[in-house]
C-alpha cells in the first residue's frame, strides 16, 4: 500500500502537457461518443491525425497524407464535455517522410487539471499534385 500524502511528504507531481500552443483544441460532443458517453477511441483518432496533418503540411509547404501510425497508446478514457487539446511535434524528417509525434491531453469542462489520454507516432508522406511522393524543400 502506497504512503497517504502528508503536509511533509508532496504529492506527486502531475505530467506537464508538452510547451507551446496546442495543433488542434476541440471539445467532445455526444455524437463522438458510446451509449456509456466514452468518446470513441477511432474520434480522438482521426483528431490527432487532423493535428499532426497541420504539422505536417505546413512542414512540407504542400500537401502531405497518413502512411502510418505507431505505438498508439490510450492511457485515460475521455468523456461527453471533456476539453481536448492536441499537440504535434515534427521530430524526423527524411526525403519525402515526416515523423509527427503526437499527443492528446484533456481537461475536465469545470476544472483546471489536464491529464495525458493518448500518444501516437504518426507518418506521412508529402505528394505532388498527381499524388506521387515529393520531396521535402530543405529549410
Amino acid at each position: 500500500m502506497a504512503p497517504t500524502p502528508t503536509s511533509e511528504t508532496p504529492a506527486p507531481e502531475m505530467p506537464a502537457p508538452p510547451a507551446g500552443e496546442p495543433a488542434l483544441r476541440v471539445t467532445t460532443m455526444p455524437a463522438d461518443a458510446n451509449p456509456y458517453g466514452d468518446i470513441f477511441g477511432g474520434w480522438l483518432m482521426s483528431q490527432m491525425d487532423m493535428a499532426a496533418g497541420l504539422v505536417a503540411a505546413r512542414h512540407a509547404k504542400g500537401r502531405a497524407v497518413t502512411i502510418a501510425v505507431d505505438a498508439m497508446q490510450f492511457h485515460r478514457p475521455v468523456v461527453v464535455g471533456d476539453e481536448v487539446s492536441v499537440y504535434a511535434r515534427l521530430v524526423r524528417v527524411g526525403r519525402t517522410s515526416m515523423t509527427i509525434e503526437v499527443e492528446s491531453w484533456c481537461r475536465d469542462r469545470h476544472g483546471e487539471q489536464l491529464c495525458k489520454v493518448t500518444e501516437a507516432r504518426f507518418v506521412f508522406v508529402a505528394i505532388d499534385e498527381a499524388r506521387r511522393p515529393r520531396a521535402i524543400a530543405a529549410g
